[in-house]
């Protein structure tokens, strides 16, 4: 045999070494495939009390609740400042009264029932009319962005009366229905009416073409498309409408309580006018603040509790 295949033949290595030397990148071993898998220590698995879940969800929303708290104690501050030292920089606060005459006020009005039953009347005229509102703004909004017949239908004639102020009904309402308390209540779904609409509408005609044809591929009916597909697809505006609704609503109600009404907190506003009782107008003015914001505050809560994947999506994205 010649000396370079001699010498070829025994530098060749034996397989075993060849075994130890070849790569095992992306391979695995007999002996290491058939080997049992360590096993893994228990997670433990506990659920948060009550208490670390609320605790969790205060130091999340905490700096929100603070910067909230800090905007409001500002304007009150102001608010102090200014009608202390009567300031007269061509917005006269000489007849501002101040806080603390506000909360006296507050005080004595609690202790009758008259201001309580007039805050009672305003929330029960302002549910009932959005409640109304609600209903026939999102059924129709759903139908005219879904259907071109009814669109071409019903949308002119809602655009005639869309610009027209809710105090401007006034006179014509209280012509249509029998009762004052009626009218009232017309004029707060007028107000709110509109906003609902025109955010449906928007929202129907909004929803992804992909998905309507998805659904018709996979044999859903139409009431089954609007009922799982437009109606969740159109959702975070329909709530920005309700939401819209809900302040324009509040507005066009203390107009008519002024005007026509004989109780409710816009009644109460214009009579401490009426009477130049300055710490009532404020405190008016306030309640109704306040009770907008709750109202705002309720529609925003239920459309997270409706709307869970915003939140998750807000989270999954990082907002600020």
């Amino acid at each position: 045999m010649p000396t370079a295949t001699q010498r070829l033949f025994h530098e060749v290595p034996a397989p075993d070494a060849l075994m130890e030397a070849a790569p095992t990148r992306g391979l695995a071993r007999p002996e290491e495939v058939l080997r049992p898998p360590l096993p893994l220590a228990e997670a433990a698995t506990v659920a948060p009390s009550p208490a670390e879940r609320g605790l969790q969800l205060l130091r999340r929303h905490a700096p929100a609740y603070l910067m909230g708290a800090c905007s409001l104690l500002g304007i009150v501050l102001f608010w102090h400042l200014a009608t202390t030292y009567r300031l007269d920089f061509y917005v006269r606060f000489t007849n501002i009264p101040t806080p603390m005459e506000v909360l006296s006020k507050v005080i004595e009005v609690n202790s009758s029932p008259k201001f309580i039953k007039n805050v009672g009347m305003s929330l029960r005229r302002i549910f009932l009319g959005f409640a109304i509102a609600t209903v026939l703004g999102v059924v129709l909004g759903m139908l005219i962005g879904r259907y071109r017949l009814t669109r071409g239908f019903l949308f002119p004639a809602m655009e005639v009366f869309r610009p027209i102020p809710a105090i401007a009904w006034v006179p014509i309402s209280i012509m249509l229905w029998p009762d004052n308390e009626v009218s009232i209540v017309f004029i707060t779904f007028i107000g709110a009416f509109f906003p609902i609409l025109l955010n449906t509408v928007s929202g129907v005609q909004a929803v992804d073409g992909v998905l309507l044809r998805a659904s018709q591929c996979l044999g859903a009916r139409e009431r089954q498309i609007m009922w799982y597909v437009v109606l969740p697809g159109a959702a975070p505006q329909i709530f920005t409408g309700l939401a819209v609704g809900m302040g324009v609503a509040w507005v066009s109600l203390i107009a008519a309580e002024m005007i026509s009404g004989q109780f409710g907190i816009g009644y109460f506003t214009w009579e401490a006018y009426s009477l130049i009782s300055y710490p009532e107008i404020v405190l008016g003015m306030i309640t109704i603040g306040v009770l907008g914001l709750l109202c705002s505050g309720l529609i925003r809560f239920v459309g997270k509790s409706m709307m869970p994947w915003l939140s998750y999506g807000a989270r999954a994205g990082g907002a600020r």
